[in-house]
């Protein structure tokens, strides 16, 4: 376990934390993980899922309906995890029969469909009002919620923990090329602009034009999605793409 944990803390990418969780929890007998987490959460709403880090080894089919046609938002464990903190088995998904919705009901089928049939929910605790991070533990084929419940009997801390651990580094680490990478360009006009200098300002130290300063502060904005440099900084800010070393 102490190595595992060593290694998970040195990884160096999100791909190579992930590869190492999915590894361990199989060896505890949960083969398919889903994992997410939002940094702009409301009231109302768990943020644009584009805006989310989802990481997943489901077939693609079921990631494809889950998080693509945003059933997770009915899904009965989701909601759970949204509202508290800690691990709980889906057997309370049994409690709730009779006053499931139609939303629910057809995430169950889809589940049914899938084989997601068995497994315990951890959800972590928020550093703040905007962030929720959740992990769905899938059980294998072939194993019930009663195996489920006692493989957590005897290994459950030992799970908890190393969700924990990769969780920590999952958030600690630069989202993933494919989401909404910046260029190093843009990423430096962000830098200098959020520590309090202007346009004219970034333009000097960087050794470029004002109009190309604005030029990769427009273009980071649209790789962002966002409508403001302010918001740009913000959200950067969050996804850890700031003050990172080019390899």
């Amino acid at each position: 376990m102490n190595s595992t944990l060593l290694r998970l803390l040195s990884a160096k990418s999100v791909e190579s934390a992930w590869a190492i969780l999915t590894v361990e929890m199989e060896r505890f007998g949960f083969d398919r993980l889903l994992y997410g987490m939002t940094r702009f959460r409301t009231q109302a709403s768990l943020g644009n899922p584009a805006d989310m880090l989802i990481l997943s080894n489901h077939p693609d089919d079921y990631v494809h309906e889950f998080v693509g046609e945003r059933m997770f938002v009915s899904a009965p464990m989701a909601m759970w995890a949204v509202e508290n903190e800690g691990a709980m088995s889906w057997s309370i998904v049994a409690d709730m029969e009779g006053k499931l919705t139609a939303d629910q009901l057809k995430v169950l089928e889809l589940n049914k469909r899938f084989d997601v049939l068995a497994g315990y929910t951890i959800s972590f605790p928020d550093p703040s009002p905007r962030q929720k991070a959740a992990i769905g533990l899938t059980a294998r084929l072939g194993l019930n919620q009663c195996d489920v419940e006692g493989i957590w009997a005897k290994h459950g801390e030992e799970i908890e923990i190393l969700a924990q651990v990769a969780h920590l580094k999952l958030a600690a680490l630069p989202v993933p090329v494919s989401q909404q990478r910046l260029s190093k360009r843009q990423r430096e006009a962000l830098e200098w602009v959020s520590e309090g200098k202007t346009t004219a300002d970034a333009a000097t130290i960087m050794g470029l034009t004002s109009a190309t300063v604005e030029k990769h502060l427009r273009k980071a904005r649209e790789a962002l999605q966002v409508e403001t440099t302010a918001q740009a900084i913000m959200k950067a800010s969050l996804q850890r793409q700031f003050f990172v070393f080019e390899s």
